[in-house]
């Protein structure tokens, strides 16, 4: 969701408080850097938040009729108004009452009688943060998106790449990869054969076995694929172009396009290797019917230590239950 913006740039800010002089005094704290919008009780915030979608609220505690834990309540769970961040701006100093604020959902808590320096600190940080969500957030649906291009120019389909990126998520988790890890893991398989887009139809569609030069051609969308996305210090995109240039990658060196062996392989690769391949083995698909997940499991077993990393292997044959669940799920 994106938050609002003024006209000039200026991010909108929601300041709540039943007081007019306690407004004003945030008035002019703030008003050279941020569109102000005011509200003097709740229902009157709620409205504003729905209908303007400030970038920010600031919001009293102590109010008639709704106070700002309820407030700050209905704005986290309405939808509309769930990712706005808020900062209670309140006389109560007690420690309780600061995780209180804290538990019904704010991002941060300012004490009165308030300081200009801390007020125009806080709110510059909290709005960092919103930033850096939307960014990772329109990150992830450029990945998201090129992956749904890569699908136009395969004979794939749509739930393939959804299948195999649950089974690397779930095979990152039992190898003892982290939730955070995983989860980025999950959003950037999709991209694993994203370098196909530059590939030619008449390769890549071709319904008989591939010659030698084609058979080349189509060894290059490894790297095609990393030069679409790019190099990235961090988060999803780093890890989908490892896993786009090394997921043909095999454990005993004998995989394209770099020859690497062993742990040399990016882990994320090694990974979506195995989550890739046993998709496409359990798959029915024009030119074969689909093996049994133990006839799959068994061709694993049977290429740990040359085309798989014989460790993730161990950890992937337990899987099979959930394995058999996200099947059942995204079927074709």
């Amino acid at each position: 969701m994106m938050l609002e913006m003024s006209e000039d740039g200026r991010p909108c800010l929601l300041l709540v408080d039943d007081e007019p002089t306690n407004l004003q005094v945030l008035r002019r704290v703030l008003e050279a850097d941020y569109r102000l919008l005011f509200a003097t009780d709740g229902a009157r915030a709620l409205q504003l938040a729905r209908t303007q979608q400030p970038r920010l609220v600031l919001l009293d505690v102590m109010m008639p009729g709704m106070d700002g834990h309820a407030v700050c309540a209905a704005l986290k769970q309405d939808p509309a108004t769930a990712a706005i961040p808020v900062i209670f701006v309140t006389a109560l100093a007690d420690a309780s009452d600061e995780a209180g604020g804290l538990e019904a959902g704010a991002v941060d808590y300012i004490t009165k009688p308030v300081s200009a320096p801390v007020v125009r600190a806080r709110v510059r940080t909290h709005l960092s943060l919103v930033r850096m969500e939307e960014l990772r957030d329109s990150r992830l649906q450029i990945v998201q998106m090129l992956g749904r291009a890569a699908e136009y120019k395969d004979n794939e389909t749509g739930m393939h790449v959804i299948r195999m990126s649950h089974y690397a998520q779930r095979l990152a988790l039992a190898a003892g990869c982290g939730q955070a890890w995983a989860d980025d893991l999950l959003n950037a398989a999709p991209m694993h054969d994203v370098g196909k887009i530059g590939i030619p139809d008449a390769v890549l569609r071709k319904p008989g076995p591939l010659d030698a030069e084609e058979w080349e051609i189509m060894r290059r969308h490894p790297q095609i694929g990393a030069e679409i996305i790019g190099e990235h210090p961090s988060g999803v995109l780093r890890l989908a172009r490892l896993v786009a240039l090394a997921h043909h990658e095999k454990w005993d060196g004998s995989g394209y396009p770099a020859g690497l062996s062993g742990e040399a392989i990016p882990l994320e690769a090694r990974i979506v290797a195995i989550a890739d391949v046993f998709d496409a083995l359990t798959s029915r698909r024009p030119y074969k019917q689909a093996w049994s997940f133990e006839q799959a499991l068994e061709h694993l077993r049977q290429q740990a230590g040359r085309h798989f990393d014989p460790a993730l292997v161990e950890c992937f044959l337990p899987l099979a239950p959930a394995l058999h669940e996200i099947q059942q799920r995204w079927a074709d």
